[in-house]
């Protein structure tokens, strides 16, 4: 008896050899969410829990023909983007989802949980101009935010400000992240038509929290493959990251990462 394949997501990032963040992370979620993952490297990288090491760009062409490899054959009903280190590739990629009919989770991945850079600083302008254009959503935690639009959040209130800010840059829905506020771990998310949901939950004590953003970001896409509309998806997705964080674990001398399968154990 052969079953029926499960819902089909594309996740298009670097690789982190430590395995907390970046592909190895997505795969993870989406392993645990019931959705078959699938993968466009990007950048390797050598990386750990106490950071990045360095990064090695693939060429564009090794990114493109992953991408038709994938999407020409098996298909897909989701993809979502992380890492993309250049121009050349935030070009290549952007270009690529232009002709996709599925929905596109962006995570404008600028710089690690270390605080190392993983976009050149001219590829910004080009996450703005080509990239967002083409998200369904864009993800964006407070550096983020200030990286793409120059503003800076230091509270809650400001939030709703920033995510008007990053619309105007084309994504049909943004996500503005505020883990990295005081208090509760509070998300706002925005439509184009001005529709607005907050999520929140409790801030759990613990700082072993590699891949959080990558994690959220496929986690939705996850949610969007199966089905569910925007705002479901992100509480869906929400949910599972807040228990992934509760039950991270060390990992290493450094910053551990988050339980992709904590419902499991």
């Amino acid at each position: 008896m052969v079953s029926s394949a499960p819902p089909r997501v594309l996740t298009v990032a670097g690789s982190d050899s430590g395995g907390g963040a970046g592909i190895q992370a997505d795969l993870k979620a989406m392993l645990a969410l019931g959705v078959h993952g699938m993968s466009v490297i990007t950048a390797v990288t050598a990386q750990n829990s106490l950071g990045v090491q360095g990064y090695w760009e693939l060429p564009a062409e090794a990114v493109r023909a992953q991408f038709r490899s994938v999407v020409d054959d098996i298909g897909v009903q989701a993809v979502k983007t992380g890492m993309l280190a250049s121009i050349e590739l935030v070009e290549t990629v952007s270009e690529l989802l232009a002709g996709v009919d599925a929905p596109v989770v962006v995570d404008p991945v600028g710089v690690s949980k270390h605080g190392d850079a993983l976009l050149a600083a001219e590829a910004v302008a080009t996450v703005r101009e080509r990239l967002l254009p083409v998200a369904t959503l864009a993800t964006p935690n407070l550096h983020e935010v200030t990286q793409l639009t120059g503003r800076v959040v230091a509270s809650e209130a400001q939030m709703a400000d920033a995510a008007k800010a990053l619309l105007d840059l084309g994504p049909r829905w943004v996500l503005v992240k505020g883990g990295h506020l005081e208090g509760e771990a509070a998300d706002l998310l925005l439509g184009a038509d001005g529709e607005q949901h907050w999520y929140r939950a409790p801030r759990h004590d613990n700082r072993h929290t590699h891949g959080t953003g990558c994690t959220l970001a496929s986690s939705i896409a996850a949610e969007l493959a199966k089905g569910a509309d925007l705002p479901d998806a992100v509480a869906a997705a929400k949910a599972y990251i807040t228990g992934a964080i509760e039950h991270g674990f060390a990992l290493g001398a450094g910053i551990g990462p988050v339980d992709h399968f904590w419902r499991e154990r």
